[in-house]
């Protein structure tokens, strides 16, 4: 089983180096962590994955970042949930977390609303906004 916690609302420029050191300073274990960063750019989205060898430690992990300032923002750490898009082409998300079986299974159309294409004014439009959408 994989315990993983969800790291948003980083500044672009944290990396994975500094949350070692974050969880170093404060005597938290963590087996990897991954900044998800733009394929295109290489810079960072804003949130990390960080994977905990026991629900002990990744509870620790929430309870210390969860709503720590850093520079003008306030960070969210939470568990990391199953990825909820269509299956990518390796068919897991970070971490291991695997995506939904059954998104596999259903085709392009299946997807869409009867009336079409479908509308994305509504959606959010990364894994941080939807993570931000929650927290408001």
């Amino acid at each position: 089983m994989s315990f993983t916690v969800f790291l948003g609302n980083l500044p672009i420029w944290v990396t994975a180096d500094d949350i070692k050191q974050w969880l170093t300073a404060e005597d938290l274990v963590s087996d990897s962590v991954k900044v998800i960063r733009n394929h295109e750019t290489q810079e960072s989205k804003g949130f990390a994955f960080v994977e905990a060898p026991t629900s002990d430690e990744m509870q620790a992990i929430i309870r210390r970042f969860d709503r720590a300032p850093l520079e003008d923002k306030i960070l969210r750490a939470n568990p990391a949930q199953p990825t909820k898009g269509p299956v990518s082409a390796k068919g897991a998300g970070p971490a291991g977390m695997a995506a939904r079986p059954d998104a596999a299974a259903r085709t392009r159309t299946e997807r869409r609303p009867s009336g079409g294409a479908r509308k994305r004014e509504n959606e959010p439009k990364s894994a941080f906004a939807t993570e931000l959408a929650k927290a408001l």
